[in-house]
């Protein structure tokens, strides 16, 4: 997830369309997410095991933002919201 001005913020769930839309009515006013207006979808990966999307997403968080970036960009260069694009 990103906001317009490019804060990031990467982590797992079980149901995507259920998060972006907790992230884009900022369900949890307090949290991080919601403070930085962090409420596109810039990038996922889609995973058959919660082990290994959980092992993905401590791998990207340990990341250099410049990294984190170059993942975006190589299948979103123009950061759109690809949850605008999907089909819940």
């Amino acid at each position: 997830m990103a906001s317009y001005r490019r804060t990031l913020y990467v982590g797992v769930t079980s149901s995507l369309a259920r998060r972006v839309q907790q992230h884009k009515t900022k369900t949890q006013p307090d949290s991080f997410t919601a403070r930085y207006n962090v409420n596109n979808l810039v990038h996922y990966e889609v995973f058959g095991d919660v082990r290994d999307a959980i092992e993905r997403e401590k791998q990207i968080k340990a990341w250099r933002r410049s990294k984190k970036i170059d993942l975006i960009e190589s299948t979103n260069p123009e950061w759109k919201d690809l949850s605008l694009d999907l089909d819940w």
